[in-house]
């Protein structure tokens, strides 16, 4: 068990993961896992091959047969010169039996928006014709998009998203929907976050950024699990619930999931959730962690559970 700062316990399915093909030490950020033609795969943000080399992330692919054993089996190539520095943060859902991936450019600063594409085997994609596919508009946005993550309603698919001010300095959460039956094209979005944003830093503890939103939807509520404050400040794992994807309200004044005592796995920060529900029904958190201020970046998961609405991790 991981000790949190305020003395309660993560309890992970398995010892943290991170991919070491990029840089010979474990580097993986940014989980989005769905079940798929029979096994596991997670989506993540694959760093470039140095330190000294800030362009080039791309978005890995792991596969796992238990949720705990992973192991990378793809990394995607840039689908244009729109995504040529760099991709990453992914956000995976399965829709009729395909795989549709949202990720972010990267490397572009204001610039940065989501694209899309999508697969019939999770691996092999084909991209958007009208890639990029968002940008959020209005004057308390720069216009910037990252941090995509998608739920299925059943009508609608809703996305969370990320920007920042116009200043660049405070990040912020904003959503948007589109039918389910679109091709998610430019066209396809009605953003719901038009005067502000759905979420933005107000606790101490999120200081200056609220990001990496990722949904569940149970059929009358949906929950957001997201990261406050920037890496390794410490980022740390906050939830909020919303009636209709439009306007939200925190579930709690403190994190969900802290960073993590001295001497354990996330001792710099617990970030960037990714929420999977298995067809068992069984519910989960992944979240991305480390104990070094950046050096290594590992991606740990804990079963999720609810009483009464209120979300319990690892318990």
């Amino acid at each position: 068990m991981d000790a949190l700062e305020d003395g309660s316990a993560v309890t992970l399915l398995g010892p943290p993961w991170g991919d070491t093909s990029r840089r010979g030490r474990p580097y993986a950020k940014d989980p989005s896992v769905i079940r798929f033609g029979g096994r596991y795969l997670m989506y993540f943000s694959l760093p470039s091959p140095s330190d000294d080399e800030p362009a080039g992330w791309s978005v890995g692919i792991a596969e796992s047969r238990d949720l705990v054993s992973w192991s990378t089996v793809a990394a995607l190539a840039p689908f244009g010169d729109y995504d040529a520095t760099g991709a990453a943060a992914p956000g995976a859902i399965v829709i009729d039996g395909r795989v549709h991936l949202f990720f972010q450019t990267y490397g572009q600063g204001r610039l940065d928006a989501l694209c899309h594409a999508v697969s019939d085997d999770g691996l092999m994609f084909e991209a958007n014709p009208e890639n990029p596919v968002f940008r959020p508009e209005g004057d308390w946005t720069c216009g910037r998009a990252i941090d995509a993550d998608l739920v299925d309603t059943g009508e609608h698919v809703l996305l969370a998203w990320v920007t920042r001010d116009p200043d660049m300095r405070i990040q912020m959460i904003g959503t948007s929907r589109a039918s389910r039956d679109s091709t998610f094209g430019r066209d396809a979005w009605e953003q719901l976050s038009v005067d502000g944003p759905a979420l933005a830093p107000e606790l101490e503890w999120e200081e200056e950024c609220v990001e990496a939103p990722t949904l569940r939807w149970d059929g009358s509520t949906f929950t957001m699990f997201y990261a406050g404050a920037y890496n390794n400040r410490p980022q740390q794992i906050g939830w909020a619930t919303s009636p209709d994807g439009r306007t939200w309200t925190r579930g709690s004044a403190e994190p969900l999931v802290a960073a993590g005592a001295p001497g354990t796995w996330n001792s710099s920060e617990s970030g960037h959730p990714g929420y999977f529900r298995d067809a068992d029904g069984q519910e989960y958190l992944f979240f991305q962690g480390d104990p070094d201020d950046g050096f290594t970046w590992s991606i740990g998961a804990a079963r999720l559970s609810f009483d009464g609405g209120v979300p319990h991790v690892g318990a």
